[in-house]
């Protein structure tokens, strides 16, 4: 998963790959100005953060195959973040302008069925408290920030990334996608505890692990 801080140099490079064609090092070189070194640690560092992917491209003949970089979909999102921030919010306007409540609910709902469809597929435990476990390691090597720990009986959920920071309103609708995400791939309900919008660090949700199993 994408992950880490950029450098401006690593940035420009991305800027150079996206929308275009592959490009060599040779071609990075001159567009950039400078050397292959600074140029092949810039390559090599967004490679190894997600950012940028690399081919090999054999030549005809006898000559020696070359590299091709080109930007992954992970940069488009990179570089988009700040235009998202805007574009997000104004669907989910629209969407509860044009339906109200009543469309919203319908939406989340169908939103909830798509991500229990495909995170189902991915969690092979039997039991809750592990099933939960393996679907928090799957969110976490997405790029989530989620922690998991016992306290009192119960497996404690602490989301400290929201996927939903963007589009939530004071209904706080859209937070009841993860409980109901949770809840049906793990197979046992999961209630919130805290929540970010009350002035807590982070929403955190509670699996009974007595019950849970």
């Amino acid at each position: 998963m994408p992950s880490g801080t950029l450098t401006a140099a690593a940035l420009r490079v991305i800027k150079l790959l996206v929308g275009n064609r592959p490009q060599t090092v040779a071609e990075l070189m001159q567009a950039t100005g400078v050397t292959r070194t600074a140029v092949t640690e810039q390559l090599n560092e967004l490679v190894a953060a997600g950012f940028v992917e690399r081919t090999i491209e054999r030549l005809p003949g006898r000559g020696r195959p070359r590299h091709l970089f080109a930007a992954t979909e992970a940069a488009m999102v990179l570089l988009f973040a700040a235009n998202q921030r805007i574009i997000i919010p104004a669907i989910w306007s629209a969407v509860r302008e044009a339906g109200g409540d009543s469309l919203v609910r319908r939406v989340l709902d169908r939103v909830t069925e798509n991500l229990v469809e495909h995170y189902s597929r991915q969690v092979r435990a039997n039991d809750p408290a592990e099933r939960l476990r393996q679907l928090v390691d799957i969110l976490n090597q997405e790029g989530a920030l989620i922690d998991v720990v016992e306290h009192d009986g119960e497996l404690l959920i602490h989301r400290r990334s929201c996927p939903f920071y963007n589009i939530s309103d004071e209904h706080l609708a859209v937070c009841g996608v993860d409980m109901g995400l949770m809840s049906r791939v793990v197979g046992w309900p999961v209630h919130r505890v805290a929540c970010r919008h009350d002035g807590d660090p982070c929403c955190t949700f509670a699996l009974s692990e007595q019950n849970g199993r």
